[in-house]
């Protein structure tokens, strides 16, 4: 087989990867689902035509979407995942013997369970854990309907702002998990890319939103191969906790995780921006 699998990153620049076999096609009322087979990225699949993991890079994405809020907060217990229906985050997560609890909500359910059969490296924690309680359900509906501070962090694991993602860019998102948040508790999100326009006006309007929100609002970043330019981001806010001044490195490393890309030296340096990013966040 000599397919490939190409994505638009722009009108004029265009990602590929060899397919070796394209193993799953689905509809579902939400979104586009497909997983293929590649060389280079082994398994990897796609939502609605967009690169959301793959085997060879995903524990970039999922180390940093959910390591550097344990490094600044070593009280985290109960944690909701929005979003996240491949299993990454959580997989990583549960990596905390003090973690409590996860609650993962997802809007598509076929997401989570064709990932537990074609995507297992990510997906094979989502079962019979008692630790992870899968909900499926709208984002914004679920934050809306739960309890005040009963979370210390809360990952917004999403797609882009566009479709099923849409609404978890909102003002009313955000300020209903300030709501759900503890005093010290701590919002990631994902908070797209500072390279392409369209993507660059995005990260913008999410960070405006969130300084808006809450008094500690800070961008990190983080190299990634397969989502377009590389250079992505993820989004930290809280009410108290500031990911520099109160990162407790040495709690961390006596933790003696092993990662293959999150380290607490690398954390300060992935809130050191390149100047051109922090140009365009502070005119956000």
């Amino acid at each position: 087989m000599n397919d490939w699998y190409t994505e638009n990153h722009q009108p004029d620049v265009h990602f590929s990867i060899q397919v070796k076999k394209h193993l799953y096609s689905e509809k579902t009322p939400y979104q586009q689902i497909d997983f293929y087979e590649s060389e280079t990225f082994g398994k990897f699949f796609t939502l609605d035509g967009l690169m959301m993991a793959t085997e060879k890079d995903e524990f970039i994405y999922h180390e940093m979407i959910v390591h550097p809020s344990f490094a600044v907060n070593p009280q985290i217990k109960r944690v909701l995942v929005v979003g996240g229906g491949d299993g990454g985050t959580c997989r990583e997560l549960l990596r905390y013997p003090f973690v409590e609890s996860v609650d993962l909500v997802e809007i598509d359910e076929r997401v989570v369970h064709l990932c537990q059969k074609y995507l297992p490296q990510t997906a094979s924690c989502l079962a019979n854990n008692p630790k992870v309680h899968l909900c499926f359900e709208d984002g914004l509906d679920f934050v809306q309907k739960a309890s005040t501070a009963s979370y210390d962090l809360i990952i917004v694991d999403s797609t882009d702002p566009i479709g099923p993602g849409e609404g978890l860019f909102t003002y009313a998102f955000y300020e209903s998990c300030k709501r759900l948040l503890t005093e010290e508790g701590i919002l990631i999100n994902q908070h797209e890319s500072p390279y392409y326009a369209d993507d660059a006006t995005e990260m913008k309007r999410a960070h405006s939103k969130l300084k808006k929100t809450f008094p500690i609002a800070k961008v990190y970043q983080f190299h990634m191969p397969t989502y377009p330019s590389g250079h992505w981001l993820f989004g930290f806010a809280s009410k108290r906790l500031d990911p520099i001044k109160d990162l407790k490195a040495k709690f961390w490393e006596e933790l003696q995780l092993p990662t293959r890309y999150y380290n607490t030296k690398l954390h300060i340096g992935a809130f050191m921006l390149p100047t051109y990013v922090k140009d365009e966040l502070e005119n956000a």
